[in-house]
């Protein structure tokens, strides 16, 4: 085997296995948040929608939402989110997409994420988020039905 072919292996073993050790045990909070109380570890989710990526929002444009704080890049970012929030905010709450599908929760890479019929999923890592999106809206499917279970 190649090394990169290695990595990659090494990599889904981990990412797997470290998800299955954040299984949740009882209901989480309906927005992750760090310690803090910070969701998407600090990441604009406006940006997603108008920029096309992943961007780290700033202190002085926050917001809160569902008892988070979320954080933009500009005053226009905050501003958008707070006329409509749901159009912006990750489903599931910021939790990992491939986790709620398979009725559990798990943090997030903000880095991993992709936009499915207007709507901002968020993944464990890129590798995980290469197999939620092999299936996509069986795993969509599957996490609207598991979410209402996994949060207070």
């Amino acid at each position: 085997m190649t090394q990169a072919i290695l990595l990659t292996l090494t990599s889904l073993v981990l990412g797997l296995g470290l998800m299955q050790g954040q299984t949740a045990k009882k209901p989480v909070a309906v927005v992750a948040k760090d310690g803090s109380g910070v969701a998407i570890r600090g990441y604009d989710p406006v940006a997603y929608f108008e920029m096309g990526k992943a961007m780290v929002g700033k202190p002085e444009h926050e917001a809160e939402y569902r008892g988070a704080k979320f954080r933009f890049v500009s005053a226009s970012h905050k501003q958008s989110f707070e006329a409509n929030p749901e159009k912006f905010a990750p489903q599931y709450g910021g939790y990992c997409a491939w986790a709620v599908g398979h009725n559990y929760t798990a943090p997030v890479d903000p880095e991993a994420w992709k936009i499915v019929d207007g709507k901002l999923y968020l993944n464990y890592n890129k590798d995980v988020q290469r197999m939620w999106s092999s299936k996509q809206a069986k795993w969509i499917t599957e996490g609207d039905k598991n979410w209402p279970g996994l949060h207070q």
